[in-house]
C-alpha cells in the first residue's frame, strides 16, 4: 500500500488531542473512516505487543517507535468487574500513578495510566521494552470533585524503548558520545577553524542580543541573563 505520509513527516498528537478530539469523537459516535485509518479500533490484549505495530493505522505504518489504538471495554467490565491486562504470552502491569489530562485552558479531560508488559506470568514475569499510556476521557457533565470516567472505549499509546537516539539524532558507532562536548571543526575553502562549543554559542548569543541598532540592553556580570528594551517586542 502507498505511504499516506511523506518521508519525514510523523503523526505525533498531543495528550490533549488524542482525549479531546480522537478520543471525544469515538466516544460520541463521531468516528469517521479518517479516524478509524488513523487509530484503529483493537483488542490489544490479545496480542504480543511485537503484533501490534502490524494492526496500527495507516498513517504509523512505518514508525518504529509508537502506535495507536482504540480499544473496546471488556466484557467484565461491563458487569462491573475490573479489566484484565492479561495476554496469552504475558501481562501488562501498571506504573506509577495515573495522572490528569489537561486541556489548554487547565480544564480535566482525561486521565492517563502507564504500563509495562512483562512476559511470563504474574507475578514473576519478564520485564520487557514495551510500555503504554492508556487514556480515558471523562463525562463531561461531572459534578463531583472526583471526575467520572467514561468507560466505553479507552484509547491507548504503545510504544518501545530503544535505548537509543531516534534515527535524526544518530552518529556512527564509532564517534563517543562525548565528542560533542570537544572541538568542531568548520572548513571553509582552504582554512580550518577550529572553534569549541562554548565559542559557537558565545558567537550565536553575541549575534542575537548585541545589535544596539534593535533597542538597548546589557548584560549582568556573572549570570547569562539579559535585561533592557527592545523595539517592536
Amino acid at each position: 500500500m502507498e505511504e499516506i505520509l511523506p518521508p519525514g513527516v510523523r503523526f505525533y498528537p498531543t495528550e490533549e488531542e488524542l482525549v479531546s478530539f480522537y478520543l471525544h469523537n469515538m466516544l460520541q459516535h463521531n468516528s469517521n473512516d479518517k479516524i478509524r485509518r488513523v487509530i484503529p479500533l483493537l483488542d490489544i490484549y490479545q496480542l504480543h505487543p511485537s503484533q501490534l505495530p502490524q494492526h496500527c493505522g495507516e498513517v504509523c505504518r512505518g514508525d518504529t517507535e509508537q502506535w495507536f489504538f482504540f480499544v473496546p471495554r471488556q466484557a467484565r467490565e461491563v458487569r462491573g468487574g475490573r479489566p484484565s491486562r492479561t495476554t496469552a504470552s504475558g501481562y501488562w502491569k501498571a506504573t506509577g500513578t495515573p495522572s490528569y489530562v489537561y486541556s489548554s485552558d487547565n480544564k480535566v479531560i482525561g486521565v492517563k495510566k502507564s504500563m509495562v508488559f512483562y512476559e511470563g506470568k504474574a507475578p514473576a514475569g519478564a520485564k520487557t521494552k514495551w510500555k503504554m499510556n492508556e487514556y480515558r476521557a471523562i463525562k463531561e457533565d461531572f459534578c463531583t470533585s472526583i471526575p467520572m470516567l467514561r468507560h466505553e472505549v479507552s484509547l491507548c499509546r504503545v510504544y518501545v524503548v530503544s535505548g537509543s537516539f531516534r534515527a535524526f539524532d544518530r552518529r556512527p558507532t564509532h564517534v563517543p558520545a562525548n565528542s560533542i562536548s570537544k572541538e568542531v571543526k568548520i572548513v571553509q575553502e582552504n582554512d580550518k577553524i577550529t572553534l569549541s562549543t562554548n565559542q559557537i554559542a558565545g558567537m550565536l548569543q553575541e549575534r542575537s542580543w548585541s545589535s544596539s541598532s534593535e533597542g538597548n540592553c546589557r548584560k549582568f556580570k556573572g549570570d547569562d541573563q539579559w535585561s533592557g528594551s527592545f523595539d517592536g517586542m
